[in-house]
């Protein structure tokens, strides 16, 4: 059923129309009569931001390359079109057949950001999918799936799907879509897929698993059905030369967020910021060779007419032959005038030679991530970063005529002090006074310094997931003490932000929380509650009455310290970093020791050692 004669009427009614109608160039459409499985990839944000996602760039031509298996894209409509669908009836439908989600074998959605949970449950709704898995029989689909960073603590949403992916898709996603195919043809029941299912590396099957709690809330258990792995281990592409990576993107019709071709550079980071949940989960580091990088730019550009190329990666500047790769490359995009830039680089092997290649098709604003604002902070954190590598690559930017920095911090880190948030100005100022002392800066120029400061939010699979998130007073006062020691000669200078502390804490909750936070999440959106990433739409009261409805604290999840011994709700789900190392790593940080990264000395995170692969 083809809802196209249904949504025409409506599109001047709503913003941005052109990101309901699909159509757009490098989309795939293909003969019913042909496919044996349809997947329905839906992204919980509006088209915008989903249409920048890599993951689905990846797992829609992959999937699409299959003759039998077509893959759709879905993502949440706004609020306006959504007031439309729910007046006139219409069903949530997939952009490049205009047919309703439900009649697909697949609905999967992919995880990035906790915040996005309640979109999840809106777009179930309104495909008219019950939101719990128990409530959908026995009738093999649709089959509710979910994969992607967030997977690696399903269980605030363990109730609502059928089956979690861990860790990369390229693989097993053809792997469980096979296996579908084979029951599907002999008449499987839905619960016959999912054990069976379960027994593919990296699948989770939650309803297979039952968690017990002590008294005092804390888990007690997780155990599986008999016949049923004890541990899923997440899965892991092995050579990034050899996997799947596409030759066309779909070109949206509108602007979205980054609207480009991406080229996946490399995967994991050496770097082991105690903070980051990013660094441990795409564990372990691989690299793209510069003639894969240089092949696949050329052509994603050539197919897709697009004028910029983004190198992606947790921090490109750590790839071992960056050099070498620009120098294959940017012969291409001069020629052509495309535009090339390099997120993620590295203040500490940030070089004048790397400024001088980049510099003649990128001149924006210079960005550094500093975290901390005092070198104690900065090795508790494991950030491997010091004053004077920041001034150094401030000052060859100021040199190749940058005026604009960006600094990221964050506040509420575990030991953090008065004197570490004073850190931060006096870190900004330091910047301020190395523009002017730089000789050959850009004259007749200010510079500008744009101070942005995130929450800290503990989170699984890091050396920090024993850790609590400050309380908001305590967060308002080292705000207030930031800006009091602005000096009134850099007001101009220097200008702050930071995220609302109950964005952060929500966060927070989901993401350490547990299987009963899934009433939470139901309660939540049943009051409105949607798009919270989006601040025009937060609503934390809704939050804060949906636990208190539910009996359940947000402190508990938030804000209390975690022993080492604790059973975590996603200990049953293998990341392959030992947790033997989160702890050490733990009291490394309380202790204000830093461990070297990768390639200088092997840390023993395990990973390597559960792969069979050496490490550098």
């Amino acid at each position: 059923m083809n809802v196209l004669s249904q949504i025409e009427p409506l599109l001047l009614q709503v913003q941005k129309p052109a990101q309901y109608i699909g159509g757009e160039v490098g989309s795939i459409v293909k003969e019913i009569q042909n496919v044996d499985v349809r997947f329905a990839f839906c992204f919980p944000d509006t088209y915008e931001i989903g249409m920048s996602h890599l993951g689905m760039k990846i797992l829609y031509s992959l999937i699409n390359s299959r003759e039998n298996f077509w893959c759709e894209r879905v993502f949440a409509p706004w609020t306006d079109f959504e007031a439309l669908m729910r007046e006139h009836q219409i069903p949530l439908y997939a952009l490049e057949s205009l047919d309703p989600v439900q009649e697909f074998d697949f609905v999967g959605f992919t995880l990035q950001y906790e915040l996005a949970y309640t979109n999840i449950l809106n777009m179930l709704d309104l495909a008219g999918i019950p939101l719990y898995a128990k409530d959908r029989g026995e009738a093999l689909a649709p089959m509710v799936i979910a994969g992607g960073p967030c997977v690696c603590n399903p269980e605030p949403l363990a109730d609502f799907f059928d089956l979690f992916v861990l860790g990369e898709g390229e693989e097993v996603e053809l792997e469980l879509m096979d296996l579908y195919l084979a029951m599907k043809k002999s008449g499987a029941t839905r619960q016959e897929f999912l054990r069976a299912a379960a027994q593919i590396p990296g699948i989770y099957v939650p309803s297979l698993y039952k968690v017990s709690y002590h008294p005092d809330g804390t888990i007690d258990a997780v155990t599986p059905e008999e016949g049923i792995p004890a541990t899923i281990q997440k899965r892991v592409v092995d050579d990034l030369d050899k996997v799947f990576y596409p030759r066309q993107f779909v070109v949206p019709f509108m602007e979205v967020v980054h609207d480009r071709v991406v080229e996946e550079v490399l995967r994991g980071c050496i770097r082991g910021c105690r903070f980051c949940q990013a660094g441990f989960l795409y564990r372990p580091f691989r690299e793209k060779s510069p003639e894969t990088i240089n092949r696949q730019c050329r052509t994603l550009c050539d197919n897709t007419g697009y004028q910029e190329v983004s190198m992606s990666s947790l921090s490109t500047s750590d790839h071992s032959r960056l050099e070498e790769t620009l120098t294959q490359l940017l012969p291409y995009t001069e020629s052509h005038r495309i535009n090339l830039t390099l997120p993620s680089l590295r203040v500490d092997n940030f070089s004048k030679e790397l400024m001088e290649q980049i510099q003649s098709v990128r001149k924006s604003s210079l960005t550094f991530a500093p975290e901390a604002g005092t070198q104690r902070l900065r090795d508790v954190i494991n950030k491997n970063v010091t004053e004077e590598e920041m001034l150094r690559t401030a000052s060859i930017a100021f040199a190749g005529g940058y005026t604009n920095v960006k600094l990221y911090f964050m506040m509420g880190l575990p030991t953090e002090t008065l004197d570490d948030v004073a850190g931060i100005v006096r870190l900004a100022e330091k910047i301020i006074d190395c523009f002017f002392e730089t000789p050959n800066r850009p004259k007749g120029k200010m510079v500008q310094i744009s101070i942005s400061c995130a929450t800290f939010v503990p989170k699984p699979f890091t050396p920090f997931q024993f850790e609590p998130q400050v309380e908001q007073e305590e967060l308002l006062k080292r705000q207030e003490h930031l800006l009091s020691c602005i000096q009134p000669r850099h007001r101009k200078k220097i200008k702050v932000s930071w995220h609302t502390y109950e964005i952060s804490r929500l966060e927070a909750v989901l993401a350490r929380g547990d299987r009963r936070l899934s009433t939470v999440i139901e309660k939540a959106w049943r009051s409105g509650s949607k798009f919270d990433s989006w601040s025009e739409c937060f609503h934390y009261e809704i939050w804060e009455q949906a636990m208190s409805e539910c009996g359940l604290d947000p402190a508990f999840y938030a804000n209390r310290i975690r022993a080492y011994d604790e059973v975590f709700p996603w200990d049953h789900l293998d990341y392959l970093v030992d947790r033997a190392f989160f702890v050490r790593e733990n009291q490394k940080a309380h202790d204000a020791k830093t461990t070297p990264h990768c390639r200088s000395a092997c840390a023993g995170c395990g990973i390597n050692r559960k792969l069979g692969r050496n490490c550098f």
